[in-house]
């Protein structure tokens, strides 16, 4: 069985732009890790200062080692330093779901 996990972020709403380039790294790290990027998500309208991240793992077992392997990686370490010294997240939290809702009907466009 697969499990998503969502991070929660509570950013610096005038710091956005470098919350997008942390999170274009790690649109290139975390695949390279060994995780199912689904993406990472900035505020566009309403809140200016929640913004998510979501990938797909097969256990917690398997996020467990996928964090020692993007934590150990050049890119990770980067961009753990590039948060840190720039101070655009506030706050973190993760949750871990797993989908419901299958299976899905075909999706018609109006």
């Amino acid at each position: 069985m697969t499990i998503t996990c969502f991070i929660r972020y509570e950013i610096d709403p005038f710091k956005r732009d470098a919350f997008e380039e942390y999170s274009r790294n790690w649109g290139q790290a975390i695949p390279r890790a060994g995780v199912d990027l689904i993406g990472y998500f900035a505020p566009y309208e309403g809140s200016a200062t929640t913004a998510y991240g979501v990938y797909n793992v097969d256990s917690l077992a398997a996020y467990e080692a996928y964090r020692t392997r993007l934590a150990a990686s050049p890119e990770g370490r980067a961009n753990y330093e590039f948060a840190r010294r720039e101070r655009f997240i506030l706050k973190e939290d993760r949750m871990f779901l797993k989908r419901a809702s299958t299976p899905h009907a075909e999706w018609v466009r109006p």
